[in-house]
């Protein structure tokens, strides 16, 4: 039997992490050492993947990458079963009927989420969290379970059936994984820099801290600002870090009349080849008024990390004829 090689998106898919991630392991621990082909490109085999796949869910259960990358597939495969078997029970009618031989979905994540968090239970939503991880991988989580659960939030407070307070102990609670999420993968020294925030206004950061750990999860040096500045802040923040580009989330309220204009003084502000990204929940609503040059109006977060995916590929400055494109 021919054996299947895969290339690292690929190997990256099926694993749950991103193709930076990869590359860092295999540079500074080792932690799997794909074949080449004649051109140099990377091939994964399929225990290659499947070690990937269980280093990943090890690191998502609290282990460091380096305490963990020289282990023999077989004794991470048990770390991972013991793990799961001293983990807070996660079975129950949340867990039931999620998937194929009971592996609970995404929406099962978002739900048993929901339910913690009007319990106003931190230590069980990050549970779910970590269970999330595990099963779905830390893109899967951020793309599948994380993403929706913020939109979930935002209906269920502008019904009334959640209260601020509900708002802002998810958020908190959700910035404490995610920056933890950014620390296990680490960040290569003399990767590019972004800056993510929120316009002036928009008061809510749960969009924001989604693409802040996206982008993290795709190799970049995050400065992460919060929510509602004003454009001057956010301009001299990226000037001083030399970022090479802006991520703003657009949220709530989805009728500032000032907005646009605020989002072009930053664009003003900002040095030519410096990217602006504009995306979130409230795009749409701005969406005409915001439809200039250099602008990128990016309608989710797979459109974020192919963005930022080609603006790593070019050199700094060559972006400016393109922007229109997006």
């Amino acid at each position: 039997m021919v054996e299947v090689n895969y290339p690292i998106k690929i190997a990256a898919k099926r694993s749950g992490l991103s193709p930076h991630v990869i590359r860092i392991w295999e540079r500074r621990y080792r932690a799997v050492q794909p074949g080449r082909t004649g051109t140099n490109r990377r091939r994964y085999s399929e225990a290659d993947v499947e070690r990937l796949r269980i280093l990943n869910q090890a690191v998502q259960a609290g282990h460091s990458i380096g305490s963990v990358a020289q282990h023999p597939t077989e004794t991470l495969r048990d770390l991972v079963a013991r793990d799961r078997a001293t983990a807070p029970s996660a079975s129950g009618s949340a867990m039931n009927g999620g998937g194929a031989e009971g592996v609970p979905g995404a929406g099962d994540f978002v739900a048993r989420c929901l339910e913690q968090i009007r319990a106003l239970d931190s230590r069980a939503l990050e549970s779910v969290l970590r269970d999330g991880a595990i099963t779905l991988g830390s893109q899967g989580l951020l793309h599948r379970v994380i993403g929706p659960l913020a939109h979930r939030l935002g209906d269920l407070w502008r019904a009334g059936e959640l209260t601020a307070a509900h708002e802002h102990f998810a958020t908190a609670v959700l910035r404490t994984h995610l920056a933890h999420e950014g620390c296990a993968y680490g960040t290569q020294a003399g990767a590019p820099k972004i800056v993510v925030t929120t316009p002036v206004g928009q008061i809510h950061e749960l969009g924001a801290l989604l693409v802040a750990a996206a982008s993290a999860n795709l190799g970049w040096n995050v400065t992460y600002l919060g929510p509602s500045l004003p454009a001057a802040e956010i301009a001299g923040a990226v000037q001083q870090g030399r970022a090479r580009a802006i991520a703003l989330s657009l949220v709530y309220p989805e009728d500032d009349v000032e907005l646009p204009q605020e989002i072009l003084r930053l664009r003003g502000l900002l040095a030519s080849e410096t990217a602006l990204f504009v995306g979130g929940r409230a795009l749409p609503a701005y969406r005409n008024a915001l439809n200039f040059p250099r602008i990128a109006l990016l309608n989710d977060l797979p459109a974020l990390g192919r963005a930022l995916e080609d603006l790593r590929k070019e050199p700094p400055g060559s972006r400016v004829a393109r922007f229109s494109n997006f």
